[in-house]
């Protein structure tokens, strides 16, 4: 999870904007009242509080929209886009606004239009046969989620945010969460988008379709662009048969190596049926039973690692917690596990993950920090997180590292709190930009990414360049010019203005 305060940029194809907006205001504002009736466009001028729409999660970003706008369908989406183009203003899409790269609130300068999709929250369409579920931009992650449920289904996407963050957000940062390993991102769950274009037209690519080799695929150019090439307003998910059984383990871990020999000896154990595995060291756990008293590890050691195993199992819950009791026990035989426990109801298993969950919170509660959402290869991470954790201490010494995440999928989240006792504001001031170049050069020298599901945003668009191949940039310049040649979806985000 990252933030911080930055200046987003003009594309380099907009023009400056005007000083005096006042007559260009009265007209946009009056015919975007005309398209999505006067109570859906919000401005501060009329008394409106757009503080939440203005302000990332971590309140470490307020911008200044030019106004809210709240459409209610994809041909007011449409509109939206049509009337802002025309007036040449810039657009920022917006979910339920749990993104971590200050992708989706506007920059300070005033003139942004934030089009909020919050209320395109329609269930469309539940296949059961063809196993799939149609939701618009705006539904919350958790009402799909529930809406398969009632069919006996089962969306295996989940998040800590899950019940604010909304479908086109998750699509639009190609969210991952604690299923990945066997599910993937949020972009192996979608087969099929609807998406308003930059110059206003509807493509209606909500296809349920599994094969569809008809040429380019346009979902995935789209899915985790960050609203910079088109906007999502709906799109076609994949749904699963519910497990007959799902079953959680804690087991605590001598080292982050024998963490990784747990998840091998799991996935031969286990198979597809080893659906979650995450990994929290020592300081995190000890930052939860700080903040939050109630939520303490279910054992008593102070192993350097926890690790959450999730088993999803099709035949029954006694012929799963036969394996996962089978699997741990050879664990602890081999000593890469030091004990474990398994939960023995579905209250249990939640409070678990919740403890996995608040890590984030807790880290909030102890105080302004340092954030990174990077990936490496599993089989290095105990050699990147060794050598980072050195340098940093070189660096910073008696910083406290926050190490946890999808060790499953190779995604931790390697935060940083400050000394004990050190002001959090001030070792922000002095050390953000310090460790996160070392952090982002070793995780370069592992042949690790800086984002693994949280995004670009506006929070790394500048750092991009220096660990993006060349190449790789060029390409995704040329498509942004082609898709959006005049700057005006979400500029400043993902790529910076001019490259």
């Amino acid at each position: 999870m990252c933030d911080c305060a930055c200046t987003t940029h003009a594309a380099s194809a907009r023009t400056p904007p005007p000083t005096d907006l006042s007559m260009e205001s009265d007209a946009l504002l009056d015919a975007l009242r005309a398209a999505v009736g006067p109570a859906h466009v919000l401005t501060a001028a009329d008394g409106a509080d757009l503080v939440a729409y203005e302000q990332d999660w971590r309140r470490r970003h307020r911008g200044r929209a030019r106004c809210v706008v709240r459409p209610a369908n994809t041909a007011e989406v449409a509109a939206v886009v049509r009337l802002c183009a025309a007036h040449d203003v810039p657009i920022v899409p917006q979910g339920g606004n749990t993104g971590l790269v200050v992708g989706g609130v506007p920059n300070a300068s005033g003139t942004q239009v934030v089009l909020s999709l919050q209320r395109l929250n329609r269930v469309r369409a539940l296949d059961v046969d063809n196993l799939t579920l149609t939701v618009e931009a705006g539904c919350v992650l958790q009402a799909a989620q529930q809406a398969a449920q009632a069919a006996g289904l089962w969306l295996p996407l989940s998040l800590a945010s899950e019940g604010s963050c909304t479908i086109g957000g998750n699509l639009a940062t190609n969210a991952g969460g604690t299923q990945v390993l066997r599910f993937g991102n949020a972009r192996d769950l979608c087969l099929g988008l609807e998406v308003v274009t930059a110059d206003a037209q509807i493509w209606d690519g909500l296809s349920a379709l599994r094969k569809d080799n008809t040429g380019y695929d346009l979902r995935h150019l789209f899915i985790g662009s960050e609203g910079t090439l088109g906007i999502i307003t709906a799109a076609v998910l994949k749904l699963f048969p519910q497990p007959a059984a799902r079953l959680t383990a804690w087991a605590s871990v001598p080292s982050l190596a024998a963490a990784v020999a747990l998840l091998g000896l799991a996935q031969q154990a286990l198979g597809p049926a080893l659906t979650g595995f995450e990994a929290m060291n020592a300081f995190a756990m000890q930052l939860v039973a700080r903040h939050f008293p109630a939520l303490r590890p279910p054992l008593p050691d102070a192993a350097p690692y926890a690790v959450l195993l999730e088993v999803s199992d099709s035949e029954s819950e006694a012929h799963a917690r036969e394996r996962l009791h089978a699997t741990l026990a050879d664990a602890i035989a081999r000593g890469s596990v030091l004990d474990a426990v398994v939960a023995q109801s579905l209250a249990q298993a939640q409070a678990l993950w919740h403890i996995r969950e608040s890590i984030p919170l807790a880290q909030a509660q102890e105080g302004l920090n340092i954030k990174h959402d990077i990936s490496v290869p599993v089989s290095r991470i105990p050699a990147f997180c060794a050598e980072a954790e050195a340098l940093l201490q070189q660096a910073v010494p008696g910083a406290r590292l926050v190490n946890f995440g999808h060790l499953g999928d190779g995604n931790l989240h390697f935060n940083v709190q400050c000394p004990p006792g050190a002001d959090p504001a001030a070792f922000l001031a002095a050390h953000e930009a310090a460790i996160n170049t070392l952090v982002f050069d070793t995780v370069r020298r592992y042949g690790g990414s800086i984002s693994a599901e949280h995004g670009i945003g506006g929070l790394k668009a500048d750092l991009l360049p220096r660990y993006k191949d060349a190449v790789a940039l060029d390409l995704m310049r040329r498509l942004k010019q082609a898709l959006d040649p005049r700057g005006l979806l979400n500029p400043g985000r993902v790529l910076t203005a001019g490259g």
